[in-house]
């Protein structure tokens, strides 16, 4: 991989803009509070009571809280590290719990912000995991009133080396770990990267697939393997209704394969999908068949992945830094096209846990 491009923005060079918002999904830190979040993230879908209760399993088995909020103040510290001598201000808000962007932008008015960019920390095309986000931001713009500050959103990075950089190296850190040199995970090794399922027809008016598929692609490549399988995870919606797949647990249990690593490479930061989903249920159907199941790192606050937020930062900075992509698609704009990534139902867009 190339090393990232790094130039000074200097307090006097960001453009008018005045801060760098963070924004993430959002999840509960504490038991009492899994309930009301996952009732304030299925609002107005008619998910019953039943379904809340058996997620809610989800986060008192690992312990009662999701690691995101965690994670993202992590990633918060990381950014003002690295954007340190500039004039943005580090601001951090949620779609779904606190702090909710709502009352993160409000605090922006209240400290003079007019002017953002937004670092989300999904790196895909798709209605969940881009058009939401700023359908979200819009919304809250709108509860705080006229004087809420303008937030233009960074582009999608799926494809950017300080995104599939730091995959490979904990996928090749993976692999290491189970090498089959050592005896002490024998047998053959499958490489699984696992998303989240999305339904079908969500994936059939989006770049969703395509851009995991790529990102993934290029990550194996940079960490030499030749041999790997895009599954998902985390399905939420009706059984009726056709979700991507295959499932991961339902790789595992289908393949001969004595060692599984699997690369999470749907998500930036640790979260209850992958805690849960993949820590514990997915390692639990390899161990059902006596395998063995090693979990890649998420990228989370690689120095790689922390400077090309930086990097993305300087694209929207005279005199403009570089718009670098790996792979075959190039970089994706700024802003995307009028009508990208529909919903395709009001109810159709997935349930993470958080």
């Amino acid at each position: 991989m190339a090393p990232l491009h790094r130039r000074a923005l200097g307090s006097a060079g960001v453009d008018g803009y005045q801060a760098l918002l963070l924004v993430s999904f959002g999840g509960p830190e504490r038991a009492e509070d899994v309930k009301p979040f996952l009732r304030r993230v299925t609002a107005g879908r008619g998910v019953p009571e039943s379904r809340l209760d058996k997620v809610a399993e989800h986060y008192y088995a690992a312990g009662g809280a999701s690691p995101l909020p965690a994670a993202c103040r992590a990633l918060v510290e990381a950014l003002r590290a690295e954007l340190a001598g500039t004039s943005l201000d580090i601001y951090w808000g949620n779609r779904n719990w606190h702090p909710l962007l709502e009352d993160t932008l409000a605090q922006m008015r209240d400290d003079g912000i007019e002017r953002a960019l937004a670092f989300v920390t999904s790196a895909y095309g798709g209605y969940s995991s881009c058009r939401q986000y700023l359908d979200d931001i819009a919304a809250a713009q709108a509860k705080v009133g006229p004087r809420a500050p303008r937030v233009e959103k960074l582009r999608l990075y799926y494809n950017h080396p300080g995104w599939v950089g730091p995959w490979a190296s904990n996928l090749a850190s993976a692999l290491e770990a189970c090498n089959p040199v050592t005896g002490a995970f024998p047998g053959a090794v499958e490489v699984l990267f696992s998303a989240h399922s999305i339904p079908v027809a969500l994936a059939r008016n989006s770049p969703y697939v395509e851009h995991v598929t790529e990102a993934a692609r290029l990550a194996a490549e940079g960490a030499r393997v030749k041999s790997w399988q895009l599954v998902w995870q985390s399905r939420s919606g009706s059984p009726s209704s056709p979700w991507l797949g295959p499932d991961v647990c339902d790789a595992v249990r289908s393949s001969s394969a004595g060692t599984f690593v699997v690369v999470p490479i749907g998500f930036a930061c640790d979260n209850m999908e992958v805690v849960y989903d993949l820590d514990i249920e997915a390692a639990a159907a390899a161990r059902e068949k006596g395998a063995h199941f090693v979990r890649a790192a998420t990228v989370s606050t690689s120095p790689a992945f922390v400077s090309m937020v930086r990097e993305l930062v300087e694209e929207r900075v005279p005199p403009f830094g570089p718009r670098r992509a790996e792979g075959i698609f190039g970089p994706w704009p700024d802003n995307c096209p009028d009508g990208h990534c529909p919903a395709s139902t009001p109810t159709a867009s997935r349930m993470p846990t958080g």
